[in-house]
């Protein structure tokens, strides 16, 4: 490859950004020498065609011969609720380096100056947390909340993790040594916050570039939880088809049109300028046709001489091109195995058999929502002697009354301060008249009920998950009582000649993978 300009390696890292924040710096630095750039990604939910649009502008850095880290937010998608346990954000992060490899491989890149990153490599060491104490002394919470307004769950008492979330971000781009920060137009706030508080910290302000935020196949934000949504990276050329069919494209709009701006965003930069961008018709609808431009594609759709479904058909083409060689690098024992580990679609993952079964069925663990709790107050059952009423910290500032019998089994003194397990999505109902919200998981015999115990350490309100299944739920619904959910679910909790405490063969873990257990072992749990 001939070798740029400073002016034409400039055309290529800017071509089709919505926003470039400090260019005049960037140009200073070209003149000098490469650029270095980092994008950053949470590795939460799996990566779908909607990451070409990112990938497009890596692909455009590389090949401006910039330097390009990508972060793996690993600590970043921990604080997300904590829905994900950190043996499972490790596959995550492994899942998501071999895919963006593949991306783009498919995208006839060199990766040469490509390097990953994972957060954990230094946003746990002292000097990073000291950045992160310091900080913290000179951002005020209103700029803070403002910062993460578009990319944070804005709620009336926000968590702490969401208010930290912009200047994690921010002190990133001083200990990955980068000239530039790149992310969707979305990240705007959090980069005017970087430039604001870094100098503070005698850190030096970057350069920031912005990706317009293209729409989902519905017409909304591509979303990992919307099905729908979006196409998977894996996904095989009769779902591809399926659902560009179901894709939103109504004649004549060129606003909501995610298809459009996949191939404004991906199709033309990323495929040869000779080959433009082909319609296959038949005659008797205008025969075939193409476009050089995208902004002559876009101005024939507007007029509506070109027809939603011959759109569709043609991108649909174009994508299966760009899935190919990803499902080709998928397409072994490896890669298979990689996958399901990251992203297990069946209980314990593919090595067990019968799980598949199991994990489609209704009654299995991931319907029940088990947190952490802490007992915060015991009292005798006003009309039952061998009951109490407990006063259950799940935290958010929730506290649930169960009703227990375990006073039959402790001092009610002696509860007080426990961490429990609790279910906190069944249907309340009365006890003895009075209201029980939920259940304090615990392992019995004939002689005695014990709590399961969790390890020191463990947080009030974390989720416990169970292995191999996808508890990691934001929201779980709530229990159905007339179909019994809860009863089938409950009747393969046990623990085994160790004291785990388990559903079946799989394990309940706490957000750090550690096994829930029990003293009371080869009983049921309830």
């Amino acid at each position: 490859m001939t070798a740029l300009t400073a002016e034409e390696k400039e055309q290529l890292i800017v071509r089709n950004l919505q926003e470039v924040l400090g260019q005049d710096a960037m140009r200073g630095v070209l003149k000098e020498r490469d650029l270095r750039i980092y994008w950053g990604t949470a590795t939460t939910g799996k990566p779908h065609i909607a990451y070409f649009v990112p990938m497009s502008k890596v692909a455009d850095f590389l090949k401006a011969g910039c330097e390009v880290t990508i972060l793996f937010a690993d600590l970043h998608a921990y604080l997300d609720n904590m829905k994900a346990p950190w043996s499972l954000l490790q596959e995550r992060t492994k899942y998501y380096e071999a895919v963006i490899k593949a991306m783009l491989t498919s995208l006839g890149v060199p990766l040469e100056k490509l390097k990953f990153v994972r957060g954990t490599d230094y946003q746990l060491s002292k000097e990073y947390t000291l950045d992160v104490y310091r900080l913290s002394s000179v951002v005020t919470q209103h700029d803070a909340k403002k910062a993460g307004a578009e990319v944070v769950k804005q709620v009336e008492h926000p968590l702490m993790s969401g208010i930290l979330y912009p200047g994690l971000q921010a002190l990133d781009e001083e200990y990955l040594k980068v000239d530039a920060q790149f992310g969707g137009v979305d990240q705007r706030k959090i980069f005017t916050f970087a430039e604001k508080y870094l100098p503070q910290l005698g850190y030096g302000k970057r350069v920031h570039l912005m990706n317009p935020m293209i729409p989902g196949l519905a017409g909304g934000k591509m979303s990992s939880s919307e099905e729908d949504s979006k196409i998977d990276l894996l996904d095989s050329a009769a779902k591809v088809k399926s659902k560009i069919k179901k894709a939103f494209c109504e004649p004549g709009n060129i606003e909501d049109n995610g298809l459009l701006k996949f191939v404004k965003h991906v199709v033309f930069p990323m495929f040869p300028a000779a080959e433009g961008f082909q319609i296959r018709r038949k005659p008797e609808f205008g025969g075939d046709k193409c476009f050089d431009k995208y902004e002559d594609l876009e101005a024939y759709f507007a007029a509506q001489e070109l027809h939603p479904g011959d759109l569709k058909a043609s991108v649909e083409v174009y994508i299966n091109r760009l899935l190919d060689p990803i499902r080709k690098a998928f397409d072994d024992d490896a890669h298979r195995q990689l996958t399901e580990r990251a992203y297990p679609t069946t209980a314990g993952g593919a090595s067990k058999k019968g799980a598949a079964a199991q994990a489609t069925s209704e009654n299995t663990p991931d319907k029940a929502e088990f947190t952490v709790g802490q007992i915060v107050d015991a009292s005798k059952h006003p009309d039952a002697d061998t009951l109490c009423v407990l006063t259950v910290d799940i935290g958010g500032d929730v506290k649930k009354s169960i009703v227990s019998n375990l006073m039959a089994h402790y001092e009610l003194e002696a509860l007080k301060g426990r961490l429990v397990v609790t279910l906190t999505n069944m249907k309340s109902s009365k006890m003895r008249g009075v209201e029980s919200e939920g259940l304090v998981m615990c392992a019995f015999n004939a002689d005695k009920y014990e709590p399961l115990a969790v390890p020191e350490g463990t947080k009030v309100g974390e989720r416990i998950i169970v292995e191999g299944f996808d508890n990691t739920k934001a929201e779980v619904a709530q229990l159905n009582p007339k179909k019994k959910v809860w009863d089938k679910i409950q009747a393969e909790l046990k623990t085994n000649a160790d004291g785990e405490a388990l559903w079946k063969e799989f394990s309940l873990l706490t957000m750090n993978g550690d096994r829930v257990t029990c003293g009371l072992k080869g009983c049921n749990i309830k």
